[in-house]
């Protein structure tokens, strides 16, 4: 292990900052010793570099396992900006040519971001498990427990490929885990004894307000109001892609000095990283999205997050609040609800696990299949033709399919013994997580009711304390938006000659239609 002093230097000359943040430096530490780590530390304290620079001081490469595309490469370009040159992300934009090279040369390079996903394909785990790999980190850990047991089942298959790459020291990253997600981490990592660095989650400098108002077209009209009257970086969540489009064109025609964008997953992976960088660049002022955008992002001046749609969970919910206010300015989290809100996310639970229904008849179609001498389904519109169901729950069938030895690779394997119990242990899995997700919409739904102070009651389930606000606390202490005075970013007409024709057509500013 490096001496203290001798860490603050490589801070200092490789990262340009004069002191570690809390927990960073612990972190490292136990790193830098070898040993496994679970990191939990507060939205926009710096958790990247917790591994970045171990990166920099281990003899191997150090592996991140990161969530989003776009945010692996908007953190290898600013390693890049900052001299950490060595760094590289592995992502499906690179073409079979590009891939090869890279492939071949991965000893260059010290720090590698890959996605789950990327982790099962044998050419590139061939190429890793020749290689030293000192450091594996899982970014944003939470995903494990959040979105393993069905939407990205490939973070439950981590723990195998630890294992092919001779089981080098962990360091498990997050900014919101309950006791409960620590352990379901834990054990599928099956890392008992990692060490455990847990930090307060709040934010002192975030003000919760939570409105409540009767149709959509009240909540469009405060939104307009005050992206209006506060010209400051927003992002406004949603959890329709529709509403996410329709809402932009609305606020579009009428805040015409606001530059607007919208963002979700069926746009273009092309098209979405544009528009954050846009965003990250100050050229955007307001952002609706989905939860698909904002995980990872490190832009400082975020002054406003308002919920047009409130998530199925608390975890959720601070992750995407915790984009505000990263250099430690004044700023606001909206929540708007009304009576039906409650019915968008637990049709979204609902449709996330297939029914029992669903999957007594897939087992009886696979079976057909075994007697037929047919493999599976491999691509998306093979599934739903064969099974009548969509990607995300055959991905959820397909692991526990493989799990319980009911296929090998994507051919079927029947024992009649081994289905009626693979059968049985995936009802009862798929009630249990139900049960779960509704929970954790309950709670989300006692908070936003909650008529005592909502920071207080927003994080009793991570924490048993929470810090003062630096600011207004939130809407049931008093707080009122008549009172607040950010500081509003300069407005820039769009130079339609400064901007490419493809990134030209997602902005909303009038040109709606042209994108269409």
């Amino acid at each position: 292990m490096k001496k203290s002093n001798q860490l603050d230097e490589v801070l200092s000359k490789h990262f340009n900052y004069s002191s570690f943040r809390l927990g960073q430096k612990e972190i490292v530490v136990d790193i830098l010793d070898g040993k496994d780590v679970f990191g939990i530390l507060p939205t926009g304290s710096g958790k990247s570099l917790c591994y970045q620079l171990p990166a920099k001081l281990l003899n191997g490469i150090t592996i991140v396992v990161s969530p989003l595309i776009s945010l692996m490469i908007d953190q290898v370009k600013q390693l890049k900006a900052n001299g950490f040159k060595e760094v590289i992300a592995l992502n499906s934009f690179m073409n079979r040519a590009e891939r090869n090279k890279v492939y071949q040369n991965l000893n260059k390079y010290k720090l590698i971001y890959v996605s789950p996903e990327l982790l099962q394909q044998k050419q590139l785990m061939d190429q890793l498990s020749k290689l030293e790999v000192s450091l594996f980190v899982i970014d944003e850990a939470h995903c494990i427990s959040q979105w393993g047991h069905e939407f990205r089942p490939d973070y439950l298959r981590l723990r195998s490929i630890i294992d092919t790459l001779n089981n080098p020291p962990i360091l498990a990253l997050s900014a919101t885990a309950t006791t409960n997600v620590q352990q379901d981490i834990i054990d599928a990592l099956n890392r008992p004894d990692i060490i455990k660095h847990i930090y307060p989650m709040d934010r002192e400098n975030i003000t919760f307000c939570v409105q409540e108002v009767t149709t959509d077209s009240d909540k469009i009209s405060k939104i307009t109001n005050l992206v209006g009257k506060f010209r400051v970086p927003t992002i406004i969540y949603f959890s329709s892609r529709n509403t996410t489009e329709q809402v932009a064109e609305i606020l579009s025609k009428n805040v015409t000095s606001t530059r607007i964008a919208f963002y979700h997953g069926g746009m273009e992976q092309q098209d979405r990283i544009a528009i954050q960088q846009q965003f990250m660049n100050d050229q955007l002022d307001v952002i609706c999205c989905t939860s698909a955008f904002g995980m990872g992002i490190n832009k400082s001046n975020i002054r406003l997050v308002i919920h047009y749609h409130f998530p199925p969970q608390i975890e959720s919910y601070i992750q995407e609040i915790g984009r505000a206010g990263r250099d430690g300015g004044e700023s606001i989290s909206l929540l708007l609800f009304s009576n039906n809100d409650p019915y968008i996310p637990a049709q979204l639970i609902k449709r996330e696990l297939p029914p029992k229904s669903d999957v007594s008849f897939i087992f009886h179609k696979m079976l057909q299949l075994y007697k037929g001498k047919l493999a599976l389904p491999e691509n998306e519109q093979e599934v739903k033709e064969t099974f009548h169901i969509g990607e995300t729950q055959f991905r959820f069938l397909h692991y526990q399919f493989e799990k319980h030895g009911m296929i090998n690779g994507n051919q079927i394997v029947y024992d009649r013994l081994t289905w009626d119990k693979a059968f049985t242990a995936i009802i009862n899995l798929i009630e249990s997580r139900l049960l779960l997700k509704e929970d954790k919409l309950n709670e989300m739904l006692h908070w936003i009711y909650e008529r005592g102070c909502l920071r207080e009651h927003l994080y009793k389930s991570f924490q048993d304390s929470f810090n003062d606000p630096q600011y207004s606390c939130c809407s049931n202490c008093g707080f009122d938006f008549s009172a607040w005075r950010p500081e509003q970013t300069e407005y820039t007409p769009i130079n339609s000659d400064n901007w490419q024709t493809r990134l030209k057509s997602l902005l909303i500013n009038g040109e709606y239609n042209e994108a269409e």
